[in-house]
C-alpha cells in the first residue's frame, strides 16, 4: 500500500502561472522526494497599471512516502 502525503505551497514568477508552478515543483523537489502530482488551487497576479508584474500560484504537491 502506498502512502501519499500532501503539502500546500505558494510560488511566483514574472513570466506565467505555468512558470510559477514549475518553480514550485523545482524548489519543493530539493527537499521532497517522490513527487507524484500537483493540484493548482488558486492563481493570482500582481498588476501595476495595465501590466501584470507577477504571477502567483497556490498549489498542493502530492508525494509518496517511502518507508
Amino acid at each position: 500500500m502506498a502512502l501519499i502525503k500532501v503539502v500546500e505551497i505558494m510560488a511566483n514568477s514574472g513570466k506565467s502561472w505555468e512558470d510559477a508552478a514549475q518553480n514550485a515543483v523545482k524548489q519543493a523537489a530539493k527537499t521532497i522526494k517522490n513527487i507524484k502530482s500537483i493540484y493548482v488551487k488558486e492563481q493570482t497576479a500582481v498588476v501595476n497599471g495595465e501590466n501584470i508584474t507577477e504571477y502567483r500560484v497556490n498549489l498542493k504537491i502530492s508525494f509518496e512516502v517511502v518507508h
